[in-house]
């Protein structure tokens, strides 16, 4: 995979968004409802897109957040809706866009203090999808005045497309369950949503921001404090301020930055902030692998501030703007692999929570490292592998049947240490934090930890590549199912599985898995964009890796030209990219 010569350096000044231009695209321009392409998608993690591209516009979040509403009325979804935001440009407007629809439909909606005045002047605080998922959780637990036993279920809308450049925008809700909601739900929003649009929002509810803000519906309420207090029933906390560990953190501009100093005093942590700036051009920002802005903390180029900083620290972590994804940096091992770091928190976690269920089983995405399914083992654990999509793991961790839900992503959430819900959602800070305590209790750097599990069980090679898809190319693979594969044998060894069903719960995949002793691979398209991805892992070398990737590549090929929607360019891409990075 090539890299661009400017990958991990300083924004130029060239390759930052037009703020104005961005935000009054969003309400000058009006998405075509007869072109499938600007209408409402929602992919694995609600809806996305730009206004320049008319993809997220104004019309759009009007239409979702009445389709939201007329979801709620009809489900009985009668409490507060917690309402948060990240520092994307177009997250406020839309913000805005939702509460003037919601009040207008006479839903309760909490914000977070530090929003102040009206109009022009109207400031959301920033805040984080995992605060969303930890307030609706304890909501609808009882904890706390007005709960759900007397005023109805709560649930929650966070506007950010997460980890996306800065002209994105995104929009996603999160029922009652607190987690990301599920298809049967986000299929229905989206098909009203769609609706609406066609009908030139006819029936959309809508009043002004200052009548919403003067009508008692918006409740302001700090967030973060219940969030931050919460945080010793999940990790220990003391333990990691006994130890006095010096922790870096970088909010990448995004919504963990006003939970970070208040977290430090909390808990009275050595937790220093390396760049606290808030700038909707993200100029801050070293460019990623391909030369965009991207405030991907799983990427060692859009992570260069921190990975400057390493030795700083005795252990630091990086989020997103919403603060659902995690990077781990250590003096040991830099910016840890996502798949590694999800095994030593893991094997951790298993080892030191004795108040768990011996029943709660380790969740983790198909996609993710086998070698989690060796930790599981070693632990006695019951795995569940899950499509793609965090949205499978919230039944576990909603019900304790989950201890751990993880992605290859870099995304994941816990337990409480007495085994209850902490969210149902993906938390970055508490991946984070968990990492401090790793180091804090066992005296060992992550990084070092992990290279201890690969003496006991292996050292896998993995990668991932992306490929340019058309709707007809992702169409054709999403339906590949075993009767396709007619291979017995995956880069020399006898192919033990070829699912194209999620052992764990038995859903569709959208796409195949072939699996041996040791390697396999995934192939699957995006949800969210005009790629297709190829999943690969080896415990037995760079060289396996790459006769594993070969094989998919030409599985792929092959389902393209059987479709009949193979393009002689995209073959021979998925052969040369078939045989690159991690």
């Amino acid at each position: 995979m090539s890299v661009h010569p400017m990958a991990g350096q300083r924004a130029p000044r060239s390759a930052l968004v037009n703020v104005p231009q961005l935000v009054s695209a969003y309400y000058v321009l009006h998405p075509d409802a007869g072109n499938r392409a600007e209408g409402v998608s929602f992919g694995t993690s609600g809806h996305r897109g730009s206004s320049l591209e008319r993809t997220f516009n104004e019309d759009h979040v009007a239409a979702i957040c009445q389709a939201v509403a007329d979801y709620r009325s009809v489900n009985g979804v009668r409490g507060p809706l917690f309402l948060g935001a990240d520092t994307h440009a177009l997250s406020t407007p839309a913000l805005i866009t939702a509460l003037e629809v919601l009040c207008a439909n006479g839903v309760k909606v909490v914000v977070a203090t530090g929003t102040a005045g009206e109009g022009a002047g109207f400031a959301p605080q920033p805040v984080p999808t995992p605060v969303i998922s930890h307030a609706i959780v304890s909501y609808n637990a009882g904890a706390g005045a007005g709960s759900a036993s007397s005023a109805g279920r709560a649930d929650g809308i966070v506007i950010t497309p997460s980890h996306n450049p800065p002209a994105d925008g995104g929009l996603k809700y999160n029922p009652p369950h607190g987690g990301p909601a599920g298809s049967e739900v986000t299929e229905a929003i989206q098909a009203a949503a769609n609706a609406f649009l066609a009908g030139g929002l006819k029936g959309v509810k809508r009043i002004s921001l200052r009548r919403a803000l003067a009508g008692g519906l918006v409740e302001r309420r700090d967030l973060v404090m219940p969030y931050v207090d919460d945080l010793g029933a999940v990790l220990d906390l003391r333990a990691v301020a006994a130890a006095g560990l010096r922790i870096g953190a970088d909010p990448l501009g995004g919504a963990a930055l006003p939970y970070l100093e208040p977290l430090a005093e909390r808990w009275n942590l050595a937790l220093t902030v390396i760049d606290d700036v808030v700038d909707p051009t993200f100029s801050f920002m070293p460019l990623d692998h391909d030369g965009k802005i991207r405030m991907d903390c799983s990427s060692p180029y859009a992570m260069a501030g921190l990975l400057a900083a390493q030795d700083r620290f005795d252990v630091a972590f990086g989020n997103d703007p919403d603060a659902d994804r995690h990077g781990i940096v250590t003096p040991a091992g830099g910016l840890l692999n996502p798949n590694h770091y999800l095994a030593v928190a893991i094997d951790y976690l298993f080892g030191r929570r004795p108040d768990w269920s011996p029943d709660a089983g380790v969740g983790k995405t198909l996609v993710s490292s086998s070698l989690i399914d060796r930790v599981a083992t070693a632990h006695g654990r019951r795995l569940v592998e899950v499509p793609v999509g965090f949205k499978w793991f919230v039944p576990g961790l909603s019900s304790g049947e989950l201890g751990f839900g993880g992605e290859e992503s870099a995304g994941a959430s816990f337990l409480r240490r007495d085994g209850t819900t902490w969210t149902t959602d993906k938390d970055g800070l508490l991946l984070g934090l968990l990492a401090a305590e790793i180091l804090a209790v066992t005296g060992t750097d992550p990084a070092d930890a992990y290279r201890d599990l690969t003496e006991r069980f292996g050292s896998p090679v993995y990668a991932r590549a992306d490929m340019p898809a058309n709707a007809a190319q992702k169409a054709a693979l999403a339906k590949l199912s075993p009767d396709d594969v007619s291979a017995t044998s995956l880069a020399g060894e006898p192919i033990e599985a070829v699912l194209d069903k999620a052992p764990g719960n038995g859903a569709p995949i959208g796409g195949i898995k072939v699996v041996t002793a040791n390697g396999w691979f995934a192939a699957r398209p995006s949800g969210t964009e005009d790629i297709y991805k190829i999943y690969a892992e080896s415990f037995k070398g760079d060289e396996h890796l790459a006769a594993v990737q070969s094989q998919a590549a030409e599985l792929v090929a092959t389902a393209f030209e059987a479709a009949g929607v193979a393009t002689k360019a995209a073959t021979s891409a998925v052969s040369a990219r078939g045989k690159g990075g991690r």
